[in-house]
């Protein structure tokens, strides 16, 4: 398995990066295209990098924010048969803010209509090939994680807590071990780790990559974080986009060389 970073919020010394998260997967024959960033930027790179958009088998939205689901549209234009799955409750109704100063965070409005033929829910964990699974959240009271971001989906004309129902894990199988793709983990890196290891009894989970959302997180937080993650025992840990540098050299001190940095143009192998 092999995975190229396309877009992420640290540029290369020859490619640009933006607020967003774009990473394009090899496995066996397949590839894999996980979030398209917040803007066309991820083809752009992808076409720089020699990474072929419309050979993608299948493509994967993380979570039904504009960072990692603005570019849909130009993957749809690139690539005319892969599927594009996406979680249980995806929908163009996120928010972000406080009081009555929110604003749109989400996929654009009408992508999931004007490409519905090409949509799929995943409405529990589901192996689309042999090897590659989606997962949803199991972990309860997620809407608390919501209320703390200030995060909130306008669902039926009323204001809710997002409880990142519309999060999803897309998770591996190597010989190395499992290894998990969850690009802002907002139920919380280490909640991630516990349910894909629930969901794979007996599997060693290997790997664990995508943002944290820690860029706004107290050093308290950044420090529980980082023992709980070094508790599940996972080995390679990788980060970047929304975690955030001072948080990232906060991780580093407990998770040592376990922890790597994401950015643009990085490769990883498996």
């Amino acid at each position: 398995m092999r995975a190229t970073v396309v877009v992420d919020n640290r540029k290369s010394d020859a490619l640009p990066g933006e607020w967003g998260l774009c990473i394009y997967i090899e496995y066996g024959e397949r590839k894999l295209l996980l979030d398209t960033g917040a803007s066309e930027l991820f083809a752009e790179n992808a076409e720089k990098l020699g990474l072929d958009l419309s050979a993608v088998d299948a493509a994967v939205l993380s979570h039904a924010h504009y960072d990692h689901g603005n570019g849909m549209e130009a993957f749809f234009r690139r690539n005319d048969h892969a599927p594009f799955y996406v979680g249980p409750t995806c929908a163009a109704d996120c928010y972000a803010g406080r009081w009555l100063f929110r604003r749109y965070i989400g996929i654009p409005p009408t992508v999931l209509s004007d490409y519905s033929r090409r949509i799929r829910y995943v409405l529990e964990k589901t192996e689309i090939f042999p090897g590659v699974t989606l997962l949803p959240h199991s972990t309860p009271g997620l809407q608390q994680a919501g209320r703390r971001e200030h995060m909130f989906r306008r669902v039926g004309g009323r204001w809710q807590p997002d409880d990142f129902s519309h999060e999803q894990s897309l998770v591996l199988e190597t010989e190395e071990g499992l290894v998990i793709f969850n690009s802002c983990s907002h139920a919380g890196a280490d909640n991630i780790v516990n349910e894909v290891a629930a969901a794979f009894p007996g599997k060693t989970v290997r790997a664990m990559i995508g943002g944290f959302h820690l860029y706004n997180k107290s050093e308290a937080e950044v420090k529980t974080l980082a023992q709980k993650l070094e508790a599940t025992g996972v080995a390679y840990i990788c980060t970047g986009h929304c975690t955030g540098p001072e948080a990232y050299e906060l991780l580093a001190r407990t998770l040592g060389q376990r922890l790597h940095p994401l950015q643009v143009g990085l490769t990883m192998e498996f």
